[in-house]
């Protein structure tokens, strides 16, 4: 979890699909299903990325960058938390040879929007995360989900980001909102979801990200 604060505008993205749209999935090589791209949707509506941010150290943000290297098996190339284990400060005095299943760190651009209408306004990698989406309802994802970023990275989803108390510096009172709770009454976190690298690859604002489910049956993202 990283402190500083995400300087800059985020590059105009390119067109995007809503997440509402259907298509005929179609079976990918990486091991899943492609979710596929919606006939008759405009360019407007495609899943993508929007920003990719990098900070090389253990701060509570992270700053926008033109692009970002990801590293098979390791995260994102200058970052803190780029590592085979576990980079969080806290976690590895406890556990230094457990495996980095944080290795990249991802919210969507819905969350920020919702913020911003509850007053409180945050950019992109403000939060921490590496790659700000658009388009893509993450924590609804299952474990083992693949997104392919752009022409050739791809991260496999692991679990979901458990907010911390530091939020509070960021905005007093955004803690709170990064919590939801259900008709069950059951509190869900919504802080963004943590993947590995899977395929290695430059990433950059505007990249089509592409979501390929893992075979059924699916299990729900775990807090890790």
């Amino acid at each position: 979890m990283d402190t500083g604060t995400a300087s800059g505008n985020t590059p105009a993205p390119r067109a995007h699909v809503t997440p509402r749209a259907r298509a005929c999935p179609t079976r990918d090589p990486l091991g899943g299903m492609d979710t596929g791209t919606a006939t008759g949707s405009t360019r407007a509506a495609r899943p993508h990325v929007s920003s990719v941010n990098v900070s090389a150290v253990h701060a509570f943000s992270k700053d926008p960058a033109l692009e970002a290297m990801l590293l098979v098996g390791l995260g994102v190339e200058g970052d803190a938390h780029c590592g085979t284990t576990v980079r969080h400060r806290y976690d590895r005095r406890k556990d230094p040879d457990r495996p980095n299943l944080r290795q990249v760190h991802l919210i969507g651009t819905e969350l920020l929007d919702e913020l911003a209408q509850l007053g409180h306004p945050v950019r992109p990698g403000e939060l921490g995360e590496n790659v700000t989406t658009t388009g893509v309802d993450l924590l609804d994802l299952p474990v083992g989900t693949v997104l392919r970023l752009g022409d050739e990275a791809a991260v496999a989803l692991t679990g979901l980001r458990t907010p911390c108390r530091l939020i509070d510096s960021l905005q007093p009172g955004l803690m709170r909102r990064m919590w939801v709770v259900n008709e069950a009454g059951t509190r869900r976190r919504r802080a963004g979801v943590m993947a590995v690298v899977v395929a290695g690859g430059v990433v950059r604002p505007g990249d089509p990200l592409t979501v390929v489910l893992p075979l059924e049956p699916h299990r729900e993202l775990p807090p890790v």
